[in-house]
């Protein structure tokens, strides 16, 4: 979507200067484009994303239930997934209605609703990684762990500070550098949503209830009942399960 949006700007609209973009504004912004002629393309690609994306979070929370992937130790892994899953509906229908209010026809509401997309996905994000980061102690044999919440953490990190230089630019007006820098959170949060795959690839392997994680006798925050660290607490049935971690 954003690849069509950016080629049908430069390529087939000669970077038209829209209606909807600020005076001295050369460059196009997302949602200047997606204001336009490819509004449905806007809208459809946008929802597409934010369902797929958010059942990637309902999916991670099931298949650890079910023990399909590495399952949560303790009724705080389990808050910090909700939480993640709440903020990750409130950034969907920010980007959903933000599409669906452009920025030429109903401008305020539409830098509401892109608030609340950048704020809900970003504060989800901070959830997940901090599940991810609890889950990686706990289970230190399983490196694709660490490795997701390496990836997350990087995420928030970057987008956290290009989303500072974007408001500030936004309305300090230099409106082509902001321009810019919403070009490149966009596409970094492309990378965001295919992160999920490492997540989810694991349940691959774990189809068999043999080869799935067992939930043993374990207290809270991975402490057994004579408050030693379970490390041991979830395993693996399986051997050959492990090896694909």
């Amino acid at each position: 979507m954003l690849l069509g949006m950016l080629l049908h700007w430069i390529v087939d609209t000669n970077r038209r200067i829209y209606p909807s973009m600020e005076r001295g504004g050369t460059i196009a912004y997302i949602s200047d484009i997606g204001a336009q002629k490819l509004k449905p393309l806007f809208i459809a690609g946008s929802a597409v994303t934010v369902v797929l994306l958010d059942l990637a979070f309902f999916a991670e929370r099931w298949l650890r239930h079910r023990g399909r992937l590495v399952r949560n130790q303790s009724s705080g892994e389990r808050a910090l997934v909700w939480l993640s899953i709440f903020f990750a509906l409130v950034g969907a229908a920010g980007l959903i209605l933000l599409s669906i209010f452009d920025t030429w026809r109903h401008k305020k509401l539409h830098d509401i609703f892109l608030l609340l997309f950048i704020g809900g996905y970003w504060l989800s994000a901070v959830f997940i990684c901090w599940e991810y980061q609890r889950l990686g102690i706990k289970n230190r044999q399983h490196r694709i762990l660490r490795s997701s919440f390496w990836i997350k953490l990087a995420f928030i990190l970057v987008e956290l500070v290009l989303a500072i230089v974007f408001v500030s630019t936004t309305f300090t007006h230099n409106n082509n550098v902001a321009a810019v820098f919403e070009w490149v959170i966009a596409f970094i949060f492309t990378f965001y949503v295919a992160s999920f795959i490492i997540d989810l690839k694991p349940a691959i392997y774990t189809k068999s209830h043999a080869a799935r994680f067992e939930k043993t006798h374990q207290m809270e925050d991975g402490l057994d009942v004579n408050g030693r660290n379970g490390l041991g607490g979830y395993g693996f049935v399986a051997d050959r399960t492990a090896a694909h971690f």
